[in-house]
């Protein structure tokens, strides 16, 4: 394993999460875009291009894809609610990192859509009976998952990553500098 590639514990899924856990992860939706926010609020445009790891991507790339991955999930998310475990389609998310858009697209942009996600995200899960988070999809790398686990590998995922932003700015390690 990479050094710092994952540096938050591994996934590790409540499989039955009874209604208090539910709730809690849900509430934790609208928290993500705060804590991201936060995390590069106070940062310079120089920093953007730090990294958590030589080689690993920039805070800037990391914005993008949290963003890039919320769309997915929410799109995931909606399918399986309306669908019968449909197949969720994947993404190549380096070659995604890799696009020029990750480098000249505003970080705000992603912010405010991932914002905007949030708020949706939290509206629609709260709308929801216990029985439609037991609702499936499938995607081609982690086979089939409820819709409580999926809600939680997004609250996972996107914290993963936060913490990827805070160990870049740490590391003072600046992609093409010294």
């Amino acid at each position: 394993m990479e050094t710092n590639k994952f540096i938050s514990n591994p996934f590790k899924p409540i499989l039955n999460p009874t209604m208090i856990e539910r709730n809690y992860f849900i509430s934790q939706i609208p928290e993500i875009s705060i804590e991201l926010r936060n995390a590069i609020y106070h940062l310079t445009p120089e920093q953007f291009h730090y990294s958590y790891r030589p080689g690993g991507w920039t805070i800037q790339q990391i914005v993008h894809h949290v963003a890039d991955n919320n769309v997915n999930a929410y799109l995931r998310f909606k399918r399986a609610l309306t669908e019968e475990e449909p197949t969720a389609s994947s993404y190549d998310q380096d070659a995604w990192a890799a696009l020029d858009e990750y480098n000249h697209l505003p970080i705000e942009d992603s912010i405010l859509l991932i914002e905007t996600l949030h708020r949706r995200f939290f509206i629609l899960c709260n709308s929801l009976q216990p029985d439609d988070f037991h609702k499936k999809l499938r995607t081609q790398t982690l086979d089939s998952l409820t819709l409580d686990i999926a809600l939680q590998r997004l609250i996972w995922h996107d914290r993963h990553h936060i913490a990827h932003i805070h160990l870049a700015v740490a590391n003072n390690h600046l992609v093409g500098g010294s």
